[in-house]
């Protein structure tokens, strides 16, 4: 009996004290989660308002010049060329500018989640570190992580699942859509002009596209194998982290612009710059008999790679 009592004169009584700290605890949250979106919405407005003023600003030359038209016959024609490119621009920038800004810090966070589960599972199930960017009948691509040494390329119909399990061993592995396929449509749309035929030229207008469209990095600089089915971007200040990790959407959009346009399967390799003024090389190559400058293959190469 004596020990019943004492179990429950042990019965935990809540104080005065802890109720007050609990509530003065969820009334801090509430305040810093009220600021919060207090912050959010007039970081929302001062961008838009940047935006609306430079609109303003171009609508306001394109009136001064077309006053000046006015006023200076003799420079009319050149003013008021000036005049409706100004007013046009401003127009156009007041009514396009976005609604809402998304902090490149989110997307970071988001990626870097993704591409951990996806470095998990392919660590799981065995995998190679080859990454390959296979362009399909569809016309979109798919990132294919073989599961062998001397593997071959599914078909096409097998590249649909996930997971690559066909009746030739050497054709499995993991079939995943890759983070730069939209990119690339988006990239293909924005394009100036049409999107080149040549692998050269295209890397140079991907290249602008990752810093200029899709902001992606600060600089991006290609450097072309003369001979062919190589191709090397030169990046820096990549805003969503280390381009090393699994499927960045920098290598990605890359490699499935180059595996559309050479309408075979590319490989990726990336590497730490040992250059200050950049960060990073991604090499992307698609033929399998280029040389490289000491005279091996690419492939041999990365295979030496990976057994180191």
């Amino acid at each position: 009996m004596s020990s019943d009592l004492v179990g429950d004169s042990d019965t935990t009584t809540e104080q005065p004290g802890d109720t007050l700290d609990a509530t003065a605890l969820r009334t801090q949250i509430e305040l810093l989660e009220d600021e919060n979106q207090r912050l959010r919405e007039e970081y929302a407005r001062a961008r838009q308002q940047q935006y609306r003023r430079s609109a303003l600003g171009l609508a306001g030359l394109g009136a001064a010049a077309a006053l000046g038209g006015v006023l200076f016959p003799t420079a009319g024609s050149v003013l008021f060329a000036l005049a409706g490119t100004g007013l046009f621009l401003g127009v156009l920038i007041f009514y396009l500018s976005p609604e809402q800004f998304v902090p490149a810090s989110i997307g970071r966070t988001v990626y870097s989640s993704l591409a951990r589960n996806e470095a998990d599972i392919v660590a799981e199930l065995g995998l190679r570190d080859d990454r390959l960017y296979i362009p399909t009948e569809t016309g979109d691509v798919r990132l294919f992580v073989p599961q062998h040494e001397d593997f071959q390329i599914p078909d096409g119909d097998a590249l649909d699942d996930a997971f690559v399990v066909t009746s030739d061993p050497s054709a499995r592995g993991l079939a995943l859509e890759p983070t730069g396929d939209g990119l690339a449509d988006e990239f293909e749309q924005a394009v100036t002009g049409s999107v080149a035929d040549d692998p050269a030229t295209l890397a140079g207008q991907v290249c602008d596209a990752l810093v200029e469209q899709f902001e992606l990095v600060e600089t991006a600089t290609p450097d072309v194998d003369p001979t062919g089915g190589r191709v090397t971007v030169a990046v820096g200040e990549s805003a969503f982290g280390a381009v090393t990790r699994f499927d960045h959407p920098v290598v990605s959009v890359l490699a499935s612009a180059l595996a559309r346009t050479v309408d075979e399967p590319v490989r990726t390799d990336v590497r730490e710059a040992d250059d200050e003024r950049v960060d990073y090389r991604i090499t992307v190559t698609w033929d399998e008999d280029s040389e490289t400058d000491d005279g091996e293959s690419a492939d041999e190469n990365a295979d030496d790679e990976v057994e180191n």
